[in-house]
């Protein structure tokens, strides 16, 4: 009889421990509700999606793009942004960079970093996906202001470097070397394209100050080296006591000098613009006086870093001024 009412009393201990979550059933209860918590709370910080910003560049058959975009790979690392890299094929193909915006406000980017190949035709698609609530930062060549004022395209920070001042350091480094009567020609970058006409001004403001140069020719090869390479060709037929040539990009110039090495024409003095690695090379084999580093990585690296303040609500500088630097033989790596 005992002994059936001690299993009895035994059997309703253990409901009540049961009832009243023991050590063996609720505490492990407890952590796992609490495991579980954490793990959403995980899982939805891990699906939140990077920000997404397009740089939109002319071309990468240009190494002076290939910098840019360097330069903004090292901001997408640091800001921990998703970087969505367009070009065209060529600098001169504008109608693909409008597609390209087109596409990119189609697929709803946070941020749009351009370097346009044209400074009034990239206006309309860009005040689209203004109208759309993308920022634009405008980096390399401006877009004119006039036309996005009359557009409404408004508060685009623009990052660059002073292109004329540039262009008159390169080619005075010709100007200060001339003492007779020389014939200059002018290699001009796309027409209408704003870092073209400031440099080609800053080019005629050197050769101007020295009496003894006489610009003959000032024509586009289209910032590219075969152009560069016949239009110099074009000009030596026409001109051919041509003693100084100065190009508004090395790809311009490396065209020129692969002409005057393959028509043996001596003594040419010849100043280029963007410091890529095969300017520098001319510079130490003496075949090229001088060209001008304008940091095409800072301003890569700066144009994603004022896409993301947009992004977060920051007002950027209107306008940014990278340094430029003359590269010569003096100074040449």
């Amino acid at each position: 009889m005992k002994r059936g009412i001690l299993l009895a009393l035994a059997f309703l201990l253990s409901l009540s421990l049961v009832g009243c979550g023991g050590p063996s059933s609720g505490g492990s209860k407890s952590l796992i509700v609490q495991d579980n918590g954490a793990g959403q709370q995980a899982e939805t910080q891990k699906a939140t999606p990077k920000k997404k910003i397009a740089l939109v560049m002319k071309t990468l058959t240009n190494p002076f793009f290939i910098e840019m975009e360097k330069g903004a790979r090292r901001a997408e690392n640091e800001l921990g942004v998703n970087l969505i890299v367009k070009v065209g094929a060529k600098e001169t193909s504008i109608a693909q960079q409008i597609a390209i915006v087109d596409e990119l406000i189609g697929d709803k980017v946070d941020a749009i970093v351009i370097a346009p190949g044209s400074s009034t035709e990239l206006i309309p698609v860009l005040k689209k996906a203004q109208d759309a609530k993308i920022p634009i930062v405008n980096i390399d060549n401006r877009l004119n202001p006039k036309l996005s004022q009359e557009l409404g395209l408004v508060d685009v920070p623009f990052i660059s470097v002073n292109n004329e001042q540039g262009a008159y350091l390169s080619a005075k480094t010709i100007s200060d070397r001339i003492n007779r009567p020389t014939e200059a020609i002018i290699l001009e970058g796309i027409p209408g394209a704003d870092n073209g006409e400031q440099r080609k001004r800053g080019a005629l403001r050197a050769f101007e100050e020295n009496r003894n140069i006489r610009v003959v020719a000032s024509e586009t090869a289209n910032w590219k080296i075969d152009e560069g390479h016949d239009v110099t060709a074009k000009l030596f037929e026409r001109y051919p006591n041509i003693g100084a040539i100065f190009c508004a990009n090395d790809m311009m110039a490396l065209g020129a000098i692969q002409y005057l090495d393959k028509a043996k024409k001596m003594g040419v003095l010849v100043a280029g613009y963007d410091a890529l690695d095969e300017a520098k090379k001319a510079i130490r084999a003496g075949k090229l006086l001088a060209t001008i580093d304008q940091q095409a990585d800072l301003q890569g690296y700066r144009g994603i870093q004022y896409a993301y303040k947009a992004i977060e609500g920051e007002k950027n500088p209107p306008e940014t001024m990278v340094d430029v630097k003359v590269i010569h033989a003096g100074n040449v790596e």
